[in-house]
Formats: structure tokens, C-alpha cells, sequence
């Protein structure tokens, strides 16, 4: 499987399937959710109507029940696909957006069934650290080829993570040491993960243009490490704020790449919302803490630039459905 047939980019004469479903699309659902738990924190913050964020709860949930029935109508008929997906060492880490959909999921969910938002965690939870456990049990095995050291590694360990990001409320009695089990593997993953990649991008060749959204994703566990910490924590400290201004740091160093980029649009640039969703998110929390307006600013800000990242993703998503790309190979 190339750099190309991963990131979904039809040909020129192709069919339309299920089979050819990008697993990476799941990062809709993500970036998605994303924006739903920034607008209900903006409707505390600065007093937005909370029924701008229910409505994409909404969408959200439908959009994953979707995606999800899709995914198992795929992995029915097309088992040998799924399969080699999932073994791929490039295209098997974007399994991850699904077990991060589902902890998102739960946290959208929670609002309206504490029950249900505590089964769908679990599952997520449990879902993730497995994921995580056969990622880094592959890469053990040797004999890596140093190129795919890709960002896209960093989504198991990011999806260990999100789970103190949403389930640091969680309520059963084994939940913390969970919780506080799964930031120890996501954290130490995560710094050894980044710091491969970033040597790869270093003193490597370039990555292929497909894969230049999963760029973004070299930023997520910054944010991400700062929700976590500070769900676990239940408070924000000047650790978090590192965390978070680092994470804004790479923002912009990447945005500005991915601006002089040439990549038409594929699921791929998916990739970008989670990470940006995670980053207005920690930086909605951390104006709390931080209580000077500049960051209050920054904040608003960052939440109308995810919006409109995720309406024009969405727009474009529609239209290669419609023609039929979204499903071709």
C-alpha cells in the first residue's frame, strides 16, 4: 500500500465501494466532537447559546453511527481488506481515530446518559490501550523501515490520552487508576513517538504530499497532554501552560507549512481538526486560568478559525460523496 492508496486519492478511472471506506475519515467524528465540547465551554465563557452545541452533538453522534455501521457493512464483506489495513505499518495507527471517536463520543453523549457516556468510555478505554499495546508490540518486533516514522504514529498514543481527557469525571471506583495507567503509557509514547518523527522529518526525505495534513497531528499531543493533565488533575498550573504554549508554538509552525502546501482535498485533511480542536479546547481552559484577555482573545479566536475548518471540511466531504470520489479507488 503507497503513501497515496493511504490517504484515499482516487484515480483516474475508478469504481465506487465500501470497500474502499478510509478508516481515516473517523477523524471527522473527532474533530467533530472536538468543537462540540469547545462551544459548550465558549456558552460558559462568553455566553454562547448552549443550543449551538447541542446541535453538533448531534451531528456528531449521527455522523458516527454512520461512519461506524459503514466500517462493519466494510469489515463484513471485505474482510481481507480491513485486515490488511489494519496490519499496514502506516495505515493500521489510523485504527486510533476510532478508539478516539468513541471516547469523544462519550463525553458528547454524557450530557444526556451518564450511563451511557460510562459504557461508551469503557469501551473506548479499553478499545485504545489494546490498540496501543499492538502498535508498539509491532514496532518491537524490528527491522522498521525509518520512513514510516510518521505522525500518524502518534494517534495510538494520543488515543491513550484522551482517555483521562474524558474520563477524568468518570465516576466508578476503578476509573483513576485507569486513568492514571492510561497517561502514563500516552505521555512516554507520546515523547518517544515525536521525538522519532521528528528526527525522520529532519534527515529524511520528505513525506509524500498525501500525508502532509497528518502534519498537524505532530501537534496534538501538546494540547492533548494539557487536557489530560489537567482532567486528571482537576486543576491548571504553569505545567499545563507549558504544555499548551507549545502546542500553540507548533500550530502555527505547521500551519504555515501546510499553507504553501498543494494537496487537493482528501479525508486526509481530517487530520487537522482533532489536533486544532484539541489545542482550542486547552486554550479555552487555560484563559481561565491565565485571566488576562489576550489569551481570552486568542481563545475566541482559535474557536472561529476550528469552526470554520470544520464547516469547509465537512462542504468538501459532501461534494466528493456526492461525485462519487469519496468511495473510489
Amino acid at each position: 500500500m503507497t503513501h497515496a492508496q493511504i490517504a484515499d486519492l482516487p484515480s483516474a478511472q475508478s469504481t465506487t465501494s465500501i470497500k474502499n471506506l478510509p478508516i481515516n475519515l473517523f477523524a471527522a467524528v473527532m474533530g467533530i466532537s472536538g468543537l462540540v465540547l469547545a462551544l459548550r465551554q465558549a456558552s460558559h465563557q462568553f455566553g454562547l447559546s448552549p443550543m449551538v452545541a447541542e446541535s453538533t452533538a448531534v451531528v456528531a453522534v449521527v455522523v458516527f453511527v454512520i461512519l461506524s455501521l459503514s466500517y462493519i457493512i466494510k469489515a463484513a464483506r471485505y474482510p481481507q481488506v480491513v485486515r490488511g489495513e489494519f496490519t499496514h505499518p502506516i495505515a493500521g495507527n489510523f485504527f486510533g481515530t476510532v478508539t478516539i471517536a468513541i471516547l469523544l463520543i462519550s463525553s458528547v453523549v454524557a450530557p444526556v446518559s451518564t450511563l451511557a457516556a460510562e459504557v461508551i468510555w469503557t469501551i473506548g478505554a479499553f478499545a485504545a490501550l489494546a490498540l496501543a499495546f499492538i502498535i508498539v508490540s509491532r514496532l518491537l518486533q524490528g527491522k522498521i523501515d525509518a520512513t514510516h516514522a510518521l505522525p500518524v504514529w502518534l494517534i495510538p498514543s494520543v488515543g491513550t490520552l484522551d482517555i483521562p481527557v474524558t474520563g477524568g469525571h468518570m465516576s466508578m471506583a476503578w476509573a483513576h487508576e485507569l486513568n492514571l495507567f492510561s497517561m502514563a503509557v500516552g505521555t512516554v509514547l507520546a515523547l518517544v513517538f515525536f521525538t522519532m518523527i521528528t528526527s525522520r522529518l529532519i534527515h529524511q526525505e520528505k513525506i509524500a504530499q498525501p500525508m502532509l495534513p497528518s502534519m498537524m497531528i505532530l501537534m496534538a499531543p501538546f494540547p492533548v497532554g494539557f487536557l489530560a493533565y489537567t482532567h486528571f488533575t482537576q486543576h491548571v498550573d504553569q505545567f499545563a501552560g507549558i504544555l499548551f504554549y507549545f502546542g500553540l508554538f507548533l500550530f502555527l509552525v505547521i500551519s504555515v507549512k501546510l499553507s504553501k502546501s498543494r494537496v487537493p482535498f482528501i479525508p486526509g485533511w481530517w487530520a487537522v481538526s482533532f489536533p486544532l480542536a484539541a489545542l482550542v479546547n486547552a486554550a479555552l481552559e487555560y484563559a481561565t486560568y491565565a485571566q488576562t484577555w489576550p489569551i481570552t482573545l486568542l481563545a475566541a479566536a482559535l474557536l472561529v478559525f476550528l469552526s470554520i475548518v470544520i464547516i469547509v471540511l465537512a462542504v468538501k466531504t459532501l461534494q466528493i460523496l456526492a461525485n462519487g470520489k469519496l468511495l473510489s479507488a
